[in-house]
């Protein structure tokens, strides 16, 4: 069997509580060795545990149940799941409370490096406010003078995945618009610390 019922210990609890399915056809069912299943019908194991109903839980249909207590033989067919597991793609990506102070240095060098980047696209890379972008830009954030510019990849906050990503996205963005692409600021002048 490819796939097992979610809590199969429990699923089998109900399947013995609850049906007339043999042994072999829950043990086959939930992944497990037909003693162990038989263990749990006499009492010597799973004392405690709630039955998990596979039917409610959209895991078999009660017609399935029905055709195999039917046919010993038969084996009981998990249906689909209908809700995959998704990987989240939207939203700003969490930063650990540990890399949060190096955010404003990760800013800075996107801001001086790559100009082309929206402030929503270095808002999901480092996990920022458009706030505080514009702090950074501004050279109204409460920690400017300690701000350097930092490569947010080194740094932890971003991967050089996203990052190359973003910059071609900005890129593409530009050529479509028939923009020219900006070339990175090299004066370190525009975030020095000498300023006051």
């Amino acid at each position: 069997m490819t796939t097992l019922p979610l809590m199969p210990k429990a699923t089998a609890v109900w399947l013995i509580e609850k049906t007339a399915l043999s042994f072999e056809q829950i043990a086959a069912f939930c992944g497990m060795h037909p003693l162990e299943v038989q263990a749990i019908a006499d009492g010597e194991v799973a004392h405690g545990i709630v039955g998990y109903d596979p039917v409610a839980n959209h895991q078999l249909k009660q017609e399935e149940i029905q055709r195999c207590e039917k046919d010993p033989n038969a084996r009981l067919k998990i249906l689909p799941s209908n809700n995959p597991v998704r990987r989240r793609s939207k939203g700003a990506r969490y930063t650990p409370v540990a890399k949060r102070h190096d955010r404003p240095d990760g800013i800075a060098f996107l801001l001086r490096n790559y100009p082309q980047l929206s402030d929503q696209q270095v808002v999901k890379l480092l996990g920022t406010t458009k706030d505080t972008i514009a702090k950074v830009r501004n050279k109204q954030h409460w920690n400017t003078p300690n701000i350097k510019p930092r490569d947010p990849v080194t740094v932890g906050l971003c991967s050089q995945t996203d990052l190359n990503a973003a910059v071609h996205e900005a890129n593409m963005r530009l050529e479509r618009d028939g923009q020219e692409i900006p070339a990175p600021v090299t004066d370190m002048e525009s975030f020095s610390s000498s300023e006051n």
